[in-house]
């Protein structure tokens, strides 16, 4: 039975999406599962601990067509350890856009970083309407792909999955505008606050 490291490379953390994909895939990984968080910055305390462990899952959201900073600095330490026994490099990505090949030059981001570091490369899931998905009533197309992703991790079998609603990309785009919108009254923000860049 395997070991594993779920690395959740949001900056939102605990708030984040990837946090909800990542109690998704515990439910079906049979092995150990050791959880952190990149905005911990306890990089080092972890990297100590790596190599214990057959698997590193690394969830995160697409950050214009690349991963997050705050993962990126998690990397650089990680390239820094001497390794011996490398456990394989696993991606879950998830990004607001419909279609999940937004999300592959990212992957190729973590390839090249394995490749380069000698990680075995294992399984990927990416996620199209990752922002959405699970409060739609298409959450049960995500849970049972997150589902197959894990059988693969825990077969170390290197399996490549993609997963998106069913929606046409001009009926996505209005109902992701008429989501942002109803969510910005809930928070006392306009339409129109929101198109500025003074919005996050």
């Amino acid at each position: 039975m395997g070991k594993l490291i779920i690395i959740n490379g949001s900056p939102r953390a605990k708030k984040s999406n990837s946090r909800k994909y990542a109690e998704v895939f515990k439910l079906h990984y049979e092995g150990e599962i050791l959880e952190y968080d990149v905005i911990s910055k306890k990089h080092k305390s972890l990297c100590e601990k790596i190599e214990a462990y057959s698997d590193i899952l690394f969830i995160f959201p697409l950050y214009v067509d690349s991963i997050p900073a705050v993962l990126m600095d998690f990397l650089k330490v990680l390239e820094q350890y001497k390794i011996d026994n490398k456990p394989t490099i696993n991606v879950l990505i998830n990004c607001g856009f419909i279609e999940p090949e937004q999300n592959f030059v990212a992957v190729e981001i973590i390839k090249l970083f394995s490749k380069q570091n000698g990680y075995p490369f294992g399984s990927v899931l990416c996620i199209g309407g990752g922002e959405a998905i699970m409060e739609t009533p298409f959450a049960f197309i995500a849970k049972s792909k997150i589902k197959k992703f894990a059988r693969a991790i825990n077969k170390n079998r290197g399996s490549f999955y993609t997963v998106t609603m069913p929606l046409t990309k001009r009926l996505y785009i209005k109902a992701s505008t008429n989501y942002w919108i109803s969510y910005g009254k809930r928070n006392g923000i306009t339409k129109e606050q929101m198109e500025t860049m003074e919005i996050e």
